[in-house]
């Protein structure tokens, strides 16, 4: 009988020991089918789970609008006050609904395609209607001496300013502002030019691109990274290495995300590649992700990050590339003096901000961060902020410039661009990852949990009934 029971204790002991020895042998395996699992629904190409969601983003894409209303316009046009701004919003557009074009895989593991651009006005999800008046900044007044810097074309220019009736400040709707109107000064030049101007004009019906990424097929550490832009692999507006086209568009990384990464995306609305840094762990919808955030480096100036300098192009504005914040994105857009900051002048110098009243940065409202997934590399929340302004200079010509004392960036917008997996995608996404890695790691640490105190458990009460028995 003692024998008997020595004998069940001891496979006991040896089952405990097999069923650890298991657990601790399925975590490289699990692994490595993970990985498997991974890097073939990563890849972008027809079938796949990237493919679905890279077609139609699988997250319902908004932006909202903040415009700054100038509270004293009669003052800064009569006496060139400061402006007072409130912002008035949000305004609120769903983006990105479309699936994408005309795309083509090609032999080089590449995907080519056209992104199309489409704003849907959402009442309920806005502040008032698209027909709310604010006081404005006069985009086509402000921009005439830049875009023509001759002395006598100024002056014939400003006779087409005062024979339309218009001024520094305008009152427009917010559908005007964003999507274009009929400016009065320029139906009045003689000659031909484009009368339409606006914030975002042209943009329904147009498409971004054409762009070209690597799939992955062949490697997936290079998944989502923009090949070319425009069959470019750099951009005309910057010097030296400011102009490459780095990263992918950030809808996506290459799969297994490390926190020590330094995540590269290219926005086209600000004409130059980005990044971000890894600042906490996030959890949506019961979905564990890493959020990257767009650090003040990015816009530090070239004094605190020296690889700034080729993104500093307007020394006046910058006051010899000194100041930090703004971006000056002239060339990108056909000589329009359009500086892009975040929003409130968040990160920028002290000296920014002093042209206007009424900015109010605040970290938590205004930086840009995206959710990233770690294995997938799917970014499934991201907010991107940024704010439009035009930099105003004196004009002794035109005379609806002649009280502007000194060169300042006068706010006109900010945007905030979010999105945030959906309930549907989001169950998906956690039966066909998230839940099945939960179920793998449960299953190995039960396994070695469950088989250490097995073989512990059994062979003490072995070596607890062979000492009685030695007695």
């Amino acid at each position: 009988m003692g024998c008997n029971q020595n004998y069940c204790l001891l496979s006991g002991a040896i089952i405990g020991a097999v069923l650890a020895i298991f657990g601790g042998a399925l975590i490289p395996v699990g692994n490595y089918l993970i990985e498997k699992t991974i890097k073939k629904e990563t890849v972008i190409e027809n079938g796949t789970i990237a493919y679905e969601n890279w077609v139609v983003p699988g997250s319902p894409v908004y932006r909202q609008f903040w415009i700054f209303d100038v509270q004293n316009p009669t003052e800064v046009m009569k006496n060139g006050s400061k402006p007072i701004l409130k912002q008035k919003g949000p305004y609120t557009y769903r983006m990105r609904y479309l699936p994408k074009q005309n795309i083509t895989q090609h032999n080089d593991s590449t995907v080519s395609f056209f992104q199309p651009n489409i704003a849907f006005f959402q009442p309920d999800l806005s502040v008032g209607p698209e027909n709310d008046t604010v006081t404005v900044i006069n985009l086509a007044v402000v921009a005439a001496p830049a875009l023509y810097q001759s002395g006598l074309i100024q002056t014939m220019l400003d006779i087409w300013v005062k024979s339309s009736g218009s001024q520094f400040l305008q009152n427009r709707t917010v559908r005007e502002i964003l999507w274009g109107y009929d400016d009065p000064f320029l139906k009045k030049i003689p000659f031909p030019v484009e009368t339409k101007v606006g914030v975002f004009l042209p943009y329904n019906g147009t498409f971004d691109g054409l762009y070209r990424i690597y799939n992955g097929k062949n490697d997936t550490s290079k998944t989502a990274i923009i090949h070319s832009y425009k069959d470019k692999s750099t951009l005309p507006y910057w010097k030296k290495y400011c102009d490459m086209v780095n990263g992918t568009d950030g809808a996506s990384f290459p799969p297994f995300v490390q926190k020590n990464e330094i995540l590269h995306f290219f926005s086209s609305d600000i004409c130059r590649s980005i990044y971000g840094y890894f600042d906490s762990e996030q959890y949506v919808k019961y979905i564990p992700l890493y959020r990257f955030i767009v650090p003040p480096d990015a816009f530090a100036s070239p004094l605190v990050n020296p690889d700034n300098i080729c993104f500093c192009t307007d020394k006046v504005m910058s006051k010899n590339c000194t100041l930090a914040g703004a971006l000056d994105i002239s060339s990108c857009k056909q000589g329009k003096p359009v500086v892009i900051t975040l929003p409130h002048f968040l990160y920028a110098s002290k000296e920014l901000t002093e042209g206007v009243e009424g900015m109010h940065p605040n970290l938590q409202e205004h930086m840009t961060f995206l959710d990233v997934e770690p294995l997938t590399g799917f970014t499934l929340q991201f907010a991107k902020r940024l704010q439009i302004n035009l930099l105003v200079k004196p004009s002794s010509r035109i005379t609806a410039l002649k009280q502007i004392k000194v060169p300042f960036v006068f706010p006109i917008l900010w945007l905030n661009e979010t999105a945030v997996i959906g309930d549907k995608k989001a169950e998906f996404f956690r039966s066909k990852v998230t839940n099945k890695i939960k179920l793998l790691k449960l299953v190995e640490a039960m396994a070695i949990i469950v088989g250490s105190v097995m073989f512990l458990g059994f062979l003490a009460s072995f070596l607890i009934c062979r000492a009685q028995k030695v007695k």
